[in-house]
């Protein structure tokens, strides 16, 4: 049985040393960061993720820690900064059903964000901030919803608006509960929106836009028969009822999901407006 996971870190856990892979950590007070650059196609093949960038930064639970912008907050910007050009119009896009709590990061992270692309002259001047970089949000919901693969959306904004860069917000998938909830993953290599739960949509990525895409996700959920697999060795029929997916995920998912899209709508919005106080930044979402 193939453990799906959206995260490059357990997929290279799975895998061990693999040539075209790059590898190092670093660890901030109790925040551990974790880069992995897949170099070759080789490595891409071997790891069954694609050439690029992951950066995955483990911290305490979200659930555990009232959000506050500390080494948390502070890790996770500096590593947005990383991969997000310095310069140049940014839409950011919130992936998701809302209606549904362990998918509803990407909406919730998006509705925080600060768009300032209608942001101009006199109107930026009252704001009492000069020099705003444009940035510009949407949330386009879900297939089932709209009738319209994201993709689609996606290719029609970016031809008419031409952003410098696309950071798509989207929660993950992973193969062990610990990882729920405490666990963000930032990459310039694109993302499959449903990937890790076996619902793959197109991908998103700088192939497939033609401009840098940035993501980033919390894992949210895991399958049931992955767990399985990964607590005991192998799964079970009874976790799959009459062929059925189950998920699992936490109890508090409220609160994670609040938690993890609060950081990474202020992460986001301090790199694109280092200029502005984090707690302004705050105040003004």
């Amino acid at each position: 049985m193939e453990l799906r996971t959206d995260l490059a870190l357990e997929a290279r856990e799975l895998k061990g040393d693999i040539s075209g892979v790059e590898w190092d950590e670093e660890q901030f007070g109790d925040v551990t960061v974790n880069r992995m650059e897949v170099t070759s196609h080789h490595g891409a093949d071997a790891l069954g993720k694609p050439m690029g960038r992951y950066v995955t930064v483990t911290m305490p639970a979200f659930t555990d820690n009232s959000f506050r912008t500390d080494e948390r907050f502070e890790t996770v910007s500096a590593e947005f900064a990383r991969l997000v050009p310095k310069d140049g119009e940014v839409l950011v896009i919130g992936l998701g059903n809302s209606r549904i709590t362990p998918d509803a990061l990407g909406p919730k992270a998006a509705s925080q964000i600060i768009a300032t692309r209608h942001i101009t002259g006199e109107l930026e001047r009252s704001c009492g901030h000069s020099q705003l970089r444009p940035c510009c949000v949407l949330a386009p919901g879900v297939l089932g919803q709209t009738g319209i693969e994201v993709l689609e959306l996606l290719k029609a904004v970016c031809s008419s608006i031409k952003p410098a860069a696309v950071i798509v917000i989207d929660a993950l998938a992973s193969r062990r509960l610990e990882r729920l909830g405490c666990t963000v993953q930032i990459s310039d290599a694109g993302i499959s929106p449903g990937a890790g739960v076996g619902n793959n949509r197109p991908e998103i990525s700088t192939r497939t836009l033609g401009v840098p895409v940035i993501s980033a996700g919390v894992p949210t959920v895991v399958e049931a028969s992955v767990l399985a697999r990964d607590l005991i060795g192998h799964s079970s029929a009874r976790v799959q009822p009459d062929g059925r997916r189950m998920i699992v995920t936490p109890r508090e998912i409220d609160l994670l999901i609040d938690r993890a899209a609060r950081l990474i709508a202020l992460s986001v919005n301090s790199v694109l407006h280092p200029q502005i106080d984090p707690i302004e930044l705050l105040s003004m979402t």
